[in-house]
């Protein structure tokens, strides 16, 4: 059984879905809100047998987000999800990408690169277009090769925001001006 909690953020709704597994919650699924899509139409379409619910562990988890997305600075366990429907490679992804850190940003093409696939950047791409664990796995820190954002599933304008909050500075055309990309060989002089 699914069970849903509902958390009102700046961003619109966040809803995780999580279930028990071995007597412990996981999370499998954090839906948000992007422009004409709510993530509670999202929940109740893609869970229609989903039960509102919760848990200490989750309302830790739901609070965590509430502060990410009010600017604090959160990291969330990997623990709490259920990485066990993604695939392998998926898996690969969203454990790199987790590992980027509040301040830094990746590009698909490093982040191929870095899990031993070179030419996997749209690969990559699509891993992280349905991550199931937004926020948790931080996906906004991933951006295109030629500092674009790309897309995200809260939308675009809530990446910027996302980044923006953990100081990644833009430039007058909407691009990353960050010196340096995470996974990123430094040249030696």
């Amino acid at each position: 059984m699914h069970h849903t909690i509902i958390e009102t953020t700046p961003f619109g709704p966040v809803v995780l879905l999580w279930t028990r597994r071995n007597d412990r919650p996981k999370i499998v699924r954090v839906l948000l809100s992007a422009p004409g899509l709510s993530a509670i139409a999202q929940a109740a379409r893609l869970y229609p047998d989903a039960v509102a619910a919760s848990c200490p562990e989750l309302d830790a988890i739901a609070s965590a987000i509430q502060r990410m997305l009010a600017g604090e600075a959160v990291e969330i366990p990997l623990t709490i999800t259920d990485l066990a429907q993604c695939s392998p490679f998926q898996q690969a992804v969203l454990r790199a990408e987790y590992r980027i850190p509040r301040g830094a940003v990746s590009t698909y093409r490093l982040i191929a690169a870095h899990i031993g696939v070179p030419t996997g950047a749209r690969a990559v791409g699509t891993a992280l277009a349905h991550n199931p664990f937004p926020l948790i796995v931080p996906c906004h820190r991933a951006i295109r090769s030629d500092r674009q954002l790309g897309g995200f599933q809260g939308g675009v304008t809530m990446k910027q925001a996302l980044l923006t909050q953990e100081g990644i500075p833009f430039d007058a055309a909407g691009r990353v001006a960050c010196a340096h990309f995470h996974y990123e060989q430094r040249q030696r002089g």
